[in-house]
Formats: C-alpha cells, sequence, structure tokens
C-alpha cells in the first residue's frame, strides 16, 4: 500500500509514510471488509459513513506538515484510522465524532490498538473542541459546504486546517487553511475530491 498508493503518487513525507506503515488499517475496519482493508478505495464502516481510501489519508494527513509532538484536531472520527495515522505523528490527537456508535467503537478500537495519545468526543464537529485550542493542524474528514469559522479561529497561528469544500454534497476542493496571523489566513486547493457531508451547526444541516 504505502509504496503502490502513496510513494508512486508522490507523498514524500517520511513521517506520513512511517505512520501508514505503521497502523493496522484491517483493524479499523469491519471484520467482513478486512479482506479490503488495504484497496485502493473508501470502504464502509456503518452508520452511512466510509473509512477514506489511504492515498486520501496520507495527503491529508500531509497537507497539515507535521514536524512532530503538535496537538491536532481530528473531526469525523468514523473508525478511528485517520487519527490513529495522526497519534504517530502528534503528541496529542483530539477528535469529534457525530455518530455515537462510531465514536464508541473508534474509542474501543484505539485503545486495544495502544494509542493512548488520543481523546475521542461524540459532539458537532464543525464547533470543533473549543476547551482543547489552540490547535497546530485540524483535519476534516467530510465535506463541508463552507470553511467552519469556529474551526479557523481554533488554529494556532502558523497552524493548518485541511478540509473538503463545496457547493454540492458529493463533490468538493481539498483546500489548506493557514493561520497567518490572528487575523489572516492562506488558503491552497489541492483538487477535487469526494466526501460524505459534514453535518453539523456550521456545516450542512
Amino acid at each position: 500500500m504505502v509504496e503502490y498508493q502513496l510513494v508512486a503518487r508522490g507523498v514524500g513525507s517520511p513521517l506520513v509514510l512511517e505512520a501508514m506503515g505503521r497502523v493496522a488499517r484491517e483493524k479499523f475496519v469491519p471484520k467482513s471488509m478486512q479482506d479490503c482493508a488495504y484497496d485502493d478505495g473508501p470502504l464502509p464502516i456503518g452508520a452511512g459513513q466510509t473509512i477514506s481510501q489511504p492515498y486520501i489519508v496520507a495527503l491529508m494527513t500531509e497537507a497539515l506538515e507535521l514536524q512532530g509532538g503538535e496537538k491536532v484536531l481530528d473531526i469525523g472520527t468514523g473508525s478511528g484510522y485517520a487519527a490513529a495515522v495522526l497519534a504517530c505523528i502528534a503528541s496529542e490527537v483530539f477528535s469529534v465524532e457525530r455518530v455515537p456508535e462510531l465514536a464508541e467503537r473508534a474509542t474501543r478500537t484505539l485503545a486495544s490498538e495502544g494509542f493512548d495519545n488520543v481523546v475521542v468526543r461524540c459532539g458537532d464537529g464543525t464547533l470543533g473542541w473549543p476547551e482543547h485550542q489552540p490547535f497546530d493542524g485540524i483535519i476534516v474528514a467530510a465535506g463541508a459546504p463552507a470553511v467552519p469559522e469556529a474551526l479557523k479561529h481554533q488554529l494556532a497561528v502558523g497552524g493548518c486546517l485541511v478540509i473538503p469544500v463545496g457547493s454540492e454534497h458529493s463533490v468538493q476542493s481539498l483546500l489548506r487553511i493557514t493561520r497567518v496571523s490572528e487575523s489572516e489566513f492562506r488558503t491552497e486547493d489541492f483538487g477535487a475530491v469526494r466526501f460524505v457531508p459534514l453535518l453539523g451547526e456550521q456545516g450542512w444541516s
């Protein structure tokens, strides 16, 4: 997976490649899907949600430009796979999942896999996790109609927010928002992606 799906497509961060190689993806998919765990595509994980394809997880993680030891916010925990990848690089990962059953399952899986630097809670991810701000990086695994202001303002100066944004549910642009100063943000477009809609107060209703 790392060689053919990631390196071959341009993912070059040693930290990201090491993390992707370390996390046992089959532990984060339903048992009936474990034979497909390393396929080059998303997989259903229940509750109408999916685990993103490995390349997208790597691309989004690399876009955060983590150096190691950061505090990161993960929106849309799902199965917990992306949080586990982030936990291999960051010192602290705070993850928010809207669906209670997924939040509970991800918590159990992350604990059983030894990721004790991840905290998961159930809630509205569009509002972030204000109690633990500022974050050095924020990653969002669902498509928003616009960049949630709450997430932008929970970034530390110099931190990055990576999020799919688009006016339609099915197609978005993957954006990286960098907080340049207290009041200034820089936006970069990484191209078209497809994610489930980000539901919540500052997302889709």
